[in-house]
């Protein structure tokens, strides 16, 4: 193989790099002249005799010709008075031997022969120019998907490598790791697939999917509500759990839309949209309020309530449900109070409104045996959380006075009732626990 010949094979692989990869021109011709720099050291390195060190000393410059289809390669030293450095200086009488117009300080340039590069030089260059292309094509690619991290993408599954999936986008492939996978949704090779872009990394396959995300969710909802899209609705928060049940609360910005009516669609169609992507998962659309309470019953959804006892302090909401609505409030190994929590940022506890009843009605009757605690008294303590005695004598008289509205006096003998009857309940358990005589051995 002559060099003119591997030098028209190199002018080949540009134009068909170009046209198979879309690299432009210019940077396969920069890898091109890089490379054709490299042999050349290597072939002067070779032919004096000259060690790794010194060849690096060359100043080498290579030059593609497009016109001629080939690459030439030059050689340049400074001109000086006394050569110190024979490959990169050369004596002034010497540079006039080339041009009469050379003056000291002048850098003077000599084509070198390319048919004098041998095979191996050649051969190297021919690696370094494949190995370049596959990083400009890799860093292409890289470039072009970086900017479709959080977009939903549309491939086909190729195959699958242990239990993760590998999805062809047409210029690259991505990863569907098993962890990012849905666990009840199943593939096989050659169906289309989509997924939200998780990340692009430099690694191969570059970029990175995911279906189970959170992300995921709401990206399908901007693509089906034009009012997301548009920002005249809000996603304020999204609770998922992947293949089951989800959660979202939106808000409208403009008083005319109805925020969960745009995301259900006419007939359901915009939400049934988003709930076949994802295979059946059931979705719950919920106005966001900046009201906790509200925001809380209308997150537990599709159960209903009957009460509520709030606690701001520690973000706790202990919600009443008909018995009848208990198992619907909690959901299936409790994923409906777990959804809830997540997407509204509150302690949430579920009770039945029999139990609540009937502990409400303990407690009533236990307080009520505090001779100066009126009924009003006792209404306030129960609907503010109160649910023992030893709860009411740690209070302070002047808080007890601000909580039931009552006088310094009064607030000092409740106290004194209150830890009067601690002490009897007490004494009954001991007395209780004495008249229980031992088992026989």
């Amino acid at each position: 193989m002559t060099n003119r010949s591997v030098q028209s094979g190199l002018a080949l692989l540009i134009e068909s790099v170009h046209k198979e990869k879309g690299i432009p021109k210019e940077r396969l011709v920069g890898v091109l002249e890089d490379a054709m720099c490299k042999a050349a050291k290597q072939w002067l390195r070779q032919k004096r005799g000259m060690s790794a060190l010194e060849g690096d000393q060359h100043d080498i410059e290579a030059r593609y010709n497009s016109d001629r289809g080939e690459v030439e390669i030059f050689e340049f030293k400074k001109i000086v008075d006394t050569v110190e450095n024979k490959h990169l200086e050369v004596s002034l009488d010497e540079a006039k031997g080339h041009d009469e117009t050379f003056e000291i300080g002048d850098s003077m340039g000599v084509k070198l022969e390319v048919m004098g590069l041998g095979r191996i030089s050649a051969q190297t260059a021919r690696q370094h120019i494949l190995q370049k292309i596959r990083d400009l094509e890799r860093e292409m690619i890289h470039n072009e998907f970086k900017d479709r991290e959080g977009e939903i993408i549309s491939g086909i599954v190729r195959r699958f490598e242990k239990g993760n999936i590998i999805v062809d986008l047409g210029k690259t492939e991505a990863t569907l790791d098993y962890k990012q996978q849905v666990r009840s949704e199943t593939y096989r090779s050659g169906d289309a697939i989509e997924a939200y872009v998780l990340e692009v990394t430099n690694s191969q396959p570059p970029v990175k999917l995911s279906r189970n995300k959170e992300e995921f969710l709401i990206k399908l909802f901007e693509r089906e509500v034009p009012e997301i899209y548009e920002g005249l609705v809000t996603i304020r928060a999204c609770a998922r759990a992947a293949g089951s049940r989800s959660k979202i609360a939106v808000e409208s910005h403009d008083e005319s839309i109805d925020p969960v009516g745009a995301c259900v669609g006419l007939r359901g169609s915009r939400v049934q949209a988003v709930v076949a992507e994802l295979r059946g998962e059931a979705i719950d659309i919920i106005p966001f309020s900046e009201d906790p309470t509200r925001y809380v019953i209308e997150a537990i959804a599709p159960a209903t309530v009957a009460k509520f006892i709030l606690e701001n302090e520690t973000k706790k909401i202990e919600l009443i449900v008909p018995d009848e609505q208990l198992s619907k409030a909690i959901g299936r190994h409790g994923q409906n109070v777990r959804l809830a929590t997540k997407l509204t940022g509150w302690n949430i506890d579920i009770k039945a409104l029999s139990r609540y009843e009937a502990k409400m009605k303990h407690l009533y009757e236990l307080f009520s045996t505090i001779p100066s605690l009126s009924e009003e008294n006792i209404d306030i303590l129960l609907r503010t959380g109160y649910e023992n005695l030893v709860d009411i004598v740690d209070l302070e008289p002047d808080q007890l006075m601000i909580l039931l509205e009552v006088s310094e006096e009064e607030a000092v003998q409740i106290l004194a009732d209150t830890d009067q009857r601690i002490i009897e309940i007490l004494q009954e358990e001991r007395r209780l626990k004495e008249d229980i005589p031992e088992e026989a051995e």
